[in-house]
């Protein structure tokens, strides 16, 4: 029988407090327990970026992230970038400019984009490939992807 922790954290704006299996992953307890499948389990450890989200605003794995380690963290998926059932600008400049292809990774691609703008809202080429760096995509669509992060970026008032 699984160990149960009282864990409490805020997703997408919205404080939750349920019980976790100790052993359960963040990326589970998101997709399994909250719903929000749009985080992507794809790897498993921690080699691709499909799972990424972004726990106080830095981008993390969440397939090697316990639940209980995110207790009182804050927590954003990539559900939590749309405002009121409109996409956010970087997820709009992801579909101009034809950089969700299959689309598996671009959960993961667009959390660690929205980490860079969030502390670098004006980056360089150079930039976007670093922030990236751990966000694989099997349709090799990288020019599209930091295509529509520069547009995302000079939306924004470059």
């Amino acid at each position: 029988m699984n160990e149960m922790m009282q864990v409490e954290m805020t997703v997408n704006g919205r404080v939750r407090s349920f019980d976790v299996a100790v052993n359960h992953t963040l990326l589970e307890v998101l997709r399994d327990d909250i719903g929000l499948t749009g985080t992507k389990e794809c790897c498993v450890v921690g080699e691709c970026g499909a799972c990424t989200v972004l726990i106080d605003g830095v981008p993390m794995n969440s397939c090697l992230m316990l639940a209980v380690e995110a207790d009182g963290a804050d927590v954003l998926t990539v559900e939590g970038l749309a405002t009121d059932g409109h996409l956010d600008r970087l997820q709009q400049a992801f579909l101009e400019q034809g950089a969700a292809q299959c689309g598996f990774c671009i959960p993961g691609q667009l959390m660690s984009a929205h980490a860079l703008l969030q502390r670098n809202p004006h980056p360089t080429i150079d930039d976007i490939n670093e922030a990236l760096a751990g966000n694989l995509c099997r349709c090799a669509g990288y020019q599209q992807i930091s295509a529509a992060i520069m547009s995302s970026a000079e939306g924004a008032g470059r």
